[in-house]
């Protein structure tokens, strides 16, 4: 049950108190029970009547993301719906062109996935069954309409209602490409009640600010720290239900962060109890993303004029580790001339941010966090790194080795010699404190809810705007601006060893 605040309560014309919920589709029928005494002594009181859903089981939530080639878009969704009842599919097509009837794959997870309390224990909730389609060879930028079916072993369809997103662009095409991104926002109740683990008060402001700004923006990037469900699995079908209104629209990328992975003696880079016990495999079953292995959780997204290269801050990323040479390898191989504008992304701020606790340590960052990757980023001329984790924003100048290496704020233009580094945690969970002196490297801080926003105009122009949730307005932004010859200039520790050879 849950407990609804005073200021959410009324009373009808026989003196009674009433109390109004939201309720999501999770799969089954609900009842509340009323109790006395507090949470010391709580005595039961009474029980509602079951209130039900027309079809609990009914497709829901639908989940876009871009699949393993440019031309290819994912639908992964939830319902009760297991394939000895019915087959999942993705019905699709353009607007007054021929429809389509692709399959879905169906996963589950059960209490026994689960390494730890509270997931396998007073945490546990079965989550239904996830369902992914893919629609293939999509034509570029074209809009799409689809729906999510399962076909009955009676010969009845159930469908969900109807959707539309904009097939992704081709790489290197020269149209506009707007970008969001941000971490750590998790969900929160609309009706006011409370939760386990109800620190994320600011998640409904970012959720509504993007829901509001939908026509703008073309792809997100949910950078770790997704619900915060924290072992408590029905946390995730909030969750997802709380941005379904994005991610049915545009594609829903994620990262892996430490709410979703970490936990003790399961191969975690950090030995923490963050996820309490989901050790990833909720994160990884209930969304995709186009890594070659999902326990695995770093990929390579393009995105027209963009490569993203997504890395998992809770596994091993130091020189000859796996994923280091994943990074490299998704550095190494975009063609700059057609996708100018490279993107590195982790949970953990690998790079530089100033918050409280960093600075207490003094290196201002995760230990050997940069330590082996600024090589990379250096040599591959990576133009923005973004992090979440610490809950607030900051924007630091280009830089490599701890040193500014342009002395600009606002407009950056010609060669690219120092990455700049973002970090935007302010999702929607409780803020974090900046150190009480700013390094020389950082240009701007503010703790407050927000996220970042890249808008690629074309293959030269580049901008940037960090907005806050609360309003949508632009708090800070810069631009870069450039040739392709900018990218190909030597810099410091970005360019081959010359020979002298004749």
């Amino acid at each position: 049950y849950k407990y609804a605040n005073d200021s959410n309560s009324k009373y009808n014309k026989t003196g009674k108190a009433t109390l109004k919920f939201q309720l999501i589709n999770q799969r089954a029928d609900f009842s509340f029970a009323l109790f006395s005494g507090g949470l010391s002594q709580p005595k039961l009181v009474a029980v509602s009547n079951y209130i039900t859903f027309m079809n609990p089981k009914a497709p829901v939530y639908p989940r876009l993301a871009l699949g393993k080639s440019w031309d290819e878009m994912t639908i992964t969704w939830t319902s009760g719906y297991d394939i000895g009842e019915g087959v999942p599919f993705v019905e699709y097509g353009l607007d007054g062109g021929d429809i389509k009837h692709v399959p879905a794959g169906t996963l589950t997870f059960n209490r026994n996935s689960m390494c730890g309390e509270p997931a396998r224990t007073v945490g546990w909730r079965d989550p239904g069954f996830i369902h992914t389609s893919f629609l293939k060879n999509l034509w570029p930028n074209l809009r799409y309409t689809y729906r999510l079916g399962h076909l009955l072993s009676t010969g009845q369809t159930i469908w969900s209602k109807s959707y539309s997103f904009k097939a992704p662009p081709f790489p290197g095409q020269n149209s506009l490409q707007r970008v969001i991104i941000f971490g750590d926002m998790g969900k929160a109740e609309r009706d006011n009640s409370n939760e386990y683990a109800n620190y994320q008060p600011g998640s409904l402001n970012t959720t509504d600010q993007l829901i509001k700004d939908l026509e703008n923006y073309d792809i997100v990037f949910h950078i770790g720290d997704l619900p915060y469900a924290n072992g408590y699995i029905s946390q995730w079908d909030q969750f997802t239900a709380q941005v379904q209104d994005i991610s049915s629209t545009v594609p829903y990328m994620i990262a892996s962060g430490n709410h979703e992975r970490d936990w003790p003696n399961t191969g975690s880079f950090y030995d923490t109890p963050d996820s309490g016990g989901e050790c990833g495999v909720p994160a990884e079953t209930m969304y995709y993303y186009p890594a070659e292995n999902k326990a695995k959780f770093w990929y390579k997204a393009d995105y027209g004029m963009f490569r993203f290269c997504i890395a998992d801050s809770e596994h091993d990323w130091r020189a000859e580790s796996e994923q280091f040479k994943f990074i490299e390898h998704c550095l190494a191989t975009v063609d700059r001339k057609q996708q100018p504008w490279l993107i590195f992304a982790a949970h953990r701020p690998l790079g530089y941010s100033s918050n409280s606790w960093y600075a207490k340590e003094g290196s201002f960052d995760e230990p050997m966090g940069r330590d082996d990757l600024q090589k990379l980023w250096q040599k591959y001329k990576v133009d923005i790194a973004f992090y979440g984790h610490v809950h607030n924003y900051e924007r630091v100048c280009p830089i490599y080795q701890n040193q500014c290496v342009n002395e600009e704020k606002k407009n950056y233009t010609g060669t690219v010699n120092g990455t700049i580094h973002i970090v935007v945690g302010g999702g929607g969970s409780h803020l974090n404190d900046f150190a009480a002196s700013p390094p020389i490297w950082s240009i701007y801080r503010d703790r407050d809810y927000g996220f970042g926003k890249l808008t690629a105009f074309d293959h030269s122009y580049l901008l940037f705007e960090y907005k806050k949730s609360s309003d949508g307005k632009v708090y800070d932004s810069f631009t870069i601006s450039r040739d392709y010859r900018d990218v190909l200039a030597c810099v410091h520790d970005g360019c081959e060893t010359k020979t002298f050879a004749s």
